[in-house]
């Protein structure tokens, strides 16, 4: 979501000033330091960023410098009184605004503050997104969060959930698909929980929306994150089945594998119910891989929780994960709870759990060793520029030679090795894709 918002950011200043991105700090007009708050330690991060950007400000004072982002949600005016060298805050929902208050800051002289949270608007005035370049992209559907989870800032950063009218979502992803991208990733904190006003009558929920994008000529490949396994129903389950460009690949966070620490993170999902949904997914479509969240030495975890999240882990077998160790967030009600367990065996568990499935997502990849997959190409190697760089239905990178010209084609690449990071392959032309079981 916040690449999302970055992106966005440099589209809107380049319509709206003129701007264009700069890889040195020292050479820019405005710096903007778009910021999220999940992870520990994230403000001190931004203050670190902001005091190497200091400098800056105090040789050219004109540099104006933008906070945004979920840290400048949470921090407020506080942000301001800590380094007062700031002169815009602004929130996720007030990014859309970020010209107008440059050009008040400017004007006035005086530094500007918009936290709020007005909800559709941010989408009705972000500019069109004319000569995007490369063949995937993010679209937003859904922002916000509803469940207040205990050790999540998202509610009170982002706000509640809120889905973007269907018309308009299919209007970006036609456009975007008109300037040639061929995979589309629908984002929300929450996506699964879409519920937007069809244009017809009513709303429409995650698994429509799908099938109506489904149905743009072009588009190859879609894409969404993150759900919610509440909001994993018998229609979007029945989505991986009946629609071809589905990718094979859903990230559904978890978090535990002990109902009592499921209980305590307020998840309101049991670790039967998962498995079940994780089982129709399987039985709707055999080779779908399954990534997720983990948060170990969540307060008052003990070995046998820890011992239960390495169960779920070997019955699932997890594709791949994002885990972490739990550390307080700021106006959650975890905060309440005992941090009871020890960094060093946050440390031990975290590391187990990685381990783990690293040696699960280590064997899907050799298993796919002397398949043919199809493989959306997006554009050249980053370590050889004379290879080609693409991803598979089920999120894997790969890299293979080919001639010129072949980004934004969905390709049959023979898949000849598993490495550490990445997989390598041949490009067949008359090979027919074969899905991986």
């Amino acid at each position: 979501m916040n690449e999302y918002d970055s992106e966005r950011i440099g589209e809107l200043l380049a319509a709206s000033h003129g701007l264009q991105l700069v890889d040195d700090p020292a050479r820019a007009d405005v710096l903007v330091l778009n910021t999220c708050s999940i992870r520990e330690k994230a403000e001190d991060k931004v203050y670190t960023q902001l005091g190497f950007w200091r400098p800056f400000k105090e040789s050219r004072p004109e540099v104006i410098i933008a906070v945004g982002g979920c840290v400048a949600s949470q921090e407020g005016e506080s942000l301001r009184r800590r380094a007062p060298f700031v002169d815009i805050v602004f929130g996720p929902q007030t990014l859309h605004r970020l010209a107008d208050m440059l050009d008040a800051c400017r004007a006035q002289r005086q530094p500007q503050v918009d936290l709020r949270f007005p909800e559709l608007e941010k989408f009705d005035r972000l500019p069109q997104r004319p000569g995007r370049e490369g063949p995937t992209a993010f679209v937003t559907v859904q922002e916000g969060c509803d469940k207040f989870c205990t050790f999540c800032v998202v509610p009170h950063t982002r706000g509640r959930e809120f889905s973007r009218p269907m018309p308009d979502i299919l209007r970006e992803v036609r456009q975007l698909v008109d300037q040639g991208v061929r995979e589309v990733t629908l984002l929300g904190q929450n996506v699964n929980a879409y519920r937007g006003a069809t244009g017809l009558i009513g709303e429409g929920d995650l698994a429509e929306l799908l099938e109506r994008l489904a149905r743009i000529p072009g588009l190859l490949r879609l894409r969404y994150t993150t759900s919610h396994p509440n909001n994993l129903d018998d229609r979007l389950i029945a989505a991986h089945r009946d629609i071809p460009i589905l990718a094979a690949h859903l990230h559904l966070p978890v978090q535990s594998g002990s109902d009592r620490i499921l209980r305590r993170m307020h998840r309101k999902h049991s670790v039967a119910s998962y498995l079940d949904k994780i089982a129709r997914l399987r039985a709707a479509r055999s080779d779908i891989r399954i990534s997720s969240d983990f948060i170990v030495g969540f307060p008052g975890e003990t070995d046998a929780d820890f011992a239960a999240t390495l169960e779920l882990i070997e019955a699932v077998r997890f594709d791949q994960s994002f885990s972490f160790k739990y550390s307080p967030r700021p106006n959650t009600p975890a905060l309440k709870l005992k941090d009871s367990v020890p960094e060093g065996v946050k440390d031990e568990r975290l590391a187990i759990l990685q381990g783990r499935i690293h040696g699960l997502a280590r064997a899907y990849s050799e298993a796919l060793v002397g398949t043919v997959q199809d493989v959306l190409v997006t554009g050249p190697s980053r370590r050889d520029p004379c290879e080609w760089t693409g991803k598979t239905s089920c999120n894997r990178s790969v890299n293979f030679a080919g001639p010129a010209n072949l980004s934004g084609q969905m390709l049959p690449i023979r898949i000849t090795a598993a490495l550490a990071n990445s997989l390598r392959g041949e490009w067949e032309p008359s090979a027919a894709v074969r899905r991986a079981g």
